[in-house]
């Protein structure tokens, strides 16, 4: 793997579309918003823009995350689904591979995140500044060498799953910034964001949207 910036080319995957919401399955590789520096203009939403002229940015994944993301295509939704996430009321499941095998089979971990400033854009466990993160998990499989979770995270801090995974000792594979010295050997990094559960903004009822695993 490289850090270079080299986005996947081709179609975005629309899972559910109506006068009020826009739901894709963003691929692995491709920044959610333009990058800060040259050659990092092309991402999901500025693809987005080109077909849907009103789409509005609700949430964002990491660039090497792909899955489930929810975008606006009106003020009214925008700002009201922008609460759904500031009010923990989203839902969010996510799949990983870990490296080792992680026991017990399912728990909470529960460590306050903050971003490591001369590390940038790391970010690292600091119980006097931290802001609060919890992320719960549940095994799916496991071998001898990696681990299949389900993870949950209760909290939307910036590389929440991969540093509270690294903080277990089972760090996401194929993370070039939390655990380098897997990535030569995983063409990308082993997180996706499953499943989005949300309200409809217009009528409040609750929505479930699923892309499957690459991986």
């Amino acid at each position: 793997m490289s850090t270079a910036y080299s986005p996947p080319q081709g179609e975005i995957t629309v899972l559910h579309e109506d006068s009020d919401l826009l739901i894709v399955d963003k691929p692995e590789g491709l920044l959610s918003v333009p990058g800060k520096g040259e050659g990092l203009e092309d991402c999901l939403l500025t693809r987005l823009e080109r077909a849907f002229p009103t789409v509005r940015l609700v949430h964002r994944l990491d660039r090497d995350t792909s899955g489930v993301m929810v975008f606006a295509l009106t003020a009214h939704a925008q700002k009201h689904l922008g609460q759904q996430f500031e009010t923990r009321k989203v839902k969010k499941t996510y799949v990983a591979r870990l490296a080792g095998v992680l026991e017990p089979q399912e728990g909470e971990i529960d460590l306050p995140l903050i971003v490591d400033w001369p590390n940038r854009p790391r970010q690292m466990v600091c119980h006097d500044t931290g802001k609060p993160a919890l992320t719960g998990w549940k095994v799916l499989k496991s071998s001898d060498t990696e681990t299949r979770v389900r993870l949950f995270p209760h909290t939307g801090r910036s590389h929440q799953l991969r540093v509270h995974m690294l903080a277990l000792g089972h760090p996401i594979l194929g993370d070039e910034l939390y655990a380098p010295d897997t990535a030569n050997d995983y063409p990308r990094m082993m997180l996706h964001a499953e499943e989005l559960r949300v309200n409809h903004p217009e009528n409040g009822r609750g929505m479930k949207f699923r892309a499957k695993p690459p991986f």
